[in-house]
């Protein structure tokens, strides 16, 4: 193993707590499947969609698929300091992380517009309430706040299609709604290079993201395989 193998174990050992299961009285099973809402780790995403991450980041690396890693809806910012972490690592001095949420929590259904998002109001939920100091912080934590992370603060229907992105090589969605997924990959999609990958956190476990996903794909004509990650998790590289 590598030393830059043994740097991203570390980091994603520390980010999901695995290394310290033992002060977060939580089944090891349980954490590594991202089934909880942990107390400390800056990660609730299990092991197999981070190693999903690291695969598509380092695969972009090694071929050379240009364009920056954003992911949309962060919580506490895990993975895209492990997203900077695998930068640091491969020594990549160009590409910039966009870490991009509302740090509000999530949004009110809008079911008059989208009514599939009906029945899904996380909106008063505290802990997925985490605000970009929060997150800065928990990068500083790490070593890894520098100015190639860029935060996009806001809702996603306000940020995300001025936001000088010009390339993407990596696009990661976590919105959970309807109207946060579709909010995402209409001004993103087009950005993201030939070889790049789209992934998405919640097809498996919220409807709501798997029918926007379903109908966004159909609408601009995309059959690039889905690939499933785990009991929740998909992606796809586009074509």
């Amino acid at each position: 193993m590598t030393a830059r193998d043994r740097y991203v174990d570390l980091l994603v050992g520390c980010l999901t707590r695995e290394l310290f299961l033992d002060q977060e009285d939580i089944a090891p099973e349980i954490r590594a499947e991202g089934r909880d809402w942990p107390a400390t780790a800056e990660t609730m995403v299990g092991r197999r969609r981070l190693d999903n991450v690291r695969l598509a980041v380092e695969t972009v690396l090694a071929e050379g698929v240009p364009g920056d890693l954003i992911e949309t809806g962060v919580w506490r910012g895990g993975v895209t300091i492990l997203m900077r972490g695998i930068l640091e690592a491969w020594e990549n001095p160009d590409r910039q992380v966009w870490v991009a949420d509302s740090f509000e929590g999530l949004p009110a259904p809008n079911v008059v517009d989208y009514p599939d998002d009906e029945g899904h109001d996380l909106s008063g939920v505290t802990t997925l309430m985490v605000n970009a100091h929060q997150v800065r912080a928990n990068f500083d934590r790490y070593g890894l706040l520098d100015d190639r992370v860029r935060f996009l603060e806001g809702w996603f229907a306000d940020t995300l299609a001025p936001a000088p992105i010009e390339q993407l090589a990596v696009l990661r969605l976590d919105g959970d709604l309807y109207e946060s997924t579709m909010d995402a990959l209409v001004p993103l999609y087009d950005k993201v290079s030939s070889g790049g990958f789209v992934i998405v956190d919640d097809y498996g476990a919220w409807e709501p993201c798997r029918r926007a996903v379903e109908n966004f794909r159909a609408e601009r004509g995309i059959t690039d395989e889905i690939h499933e990650i785990d009991w929740t998790g998909v992606y796809w590289r586009k074509s």
